[in-house]
Parts: structure tokens; sequence; C-alpha cells
């Protein structure tokens, strides 16, 4: 609850335009619901962003563009393990569909 009021409060600020978000989660389905939640609002009316769309670009750290942007040293530290053991080819189509959904809803 906590981190999401304070995406909506960044979002509100600095304009949703100028944000990306990137998920670490090894939880895949965990990360979906979160990215869910960034997208189009809490799914469980609970917390700060029920109701609340704020449509922003959601990536997690497993996908090649961000992995591409990052270090290696930080990536391998960061993301190395969790690397290991999930599929990123999934977790990288899950995510680039999010992405085109929201696309699609804000065109």
């Amino acid at each position: 609850m906590e981190s999401q009021a304070q995406i909506k409060r960044l979002a509100e600020e600095l304009g949703k335009e100028n944000l990306i978000v990137v998920l670490g989660a090894s939880d895949i389905e965990g990360a979906e619901i979160a990215a869910e939640t960034l997208t189009v609002g809490d799914p469980s009316f609970a917390g700060p962003l029920a109701g609340v769309s704020l449509g922003l670009p959601i990536y997690h750290i497993l996908e090649p563009e961000v992995k591409a942007a990052v270090p290696e040293n930080v990536y391998e530290e960061a993301a190395g393990i969790i690397a290991m053991i999930v599929d990123t080819e999934e977790v990288a189509k899950k995510f680039k569909a999010i992405r085109e959904g929201i696309a699609k809803d804000n065109s």
C-alpha cells in the first residue's frame, strides 16, 4: 500500500509520461498483479490506486531492454539468480502484452 501511494504521488508530481516502472519480483504472477495495479488500478480496491488508472509503462528486470540498460555487474548482482530460475522469454512476452494493452487503451 505504501508503494502504491509513493508511485501515485510521483506520477502526479512528475507526470505519467516521465516515469517507467521496473519490477523485479521472482514471483511472476505477483509481478503481473503489481503491473495491473500500476496500469489499470488496484484490483482489490483496497489501496491508494483503487479505481486509479495510472497507465504507466511496466517492465520486468528480466526483460532484454532492461538488462541492456544496466551495467552487467550490477545486473548480475541484482537479478542474476532470478534469471536462472525464471523463464525470461515468458516474462518478456507477458510484460510486452501488458504494455501493448496500455498503448491500445491510451490511443
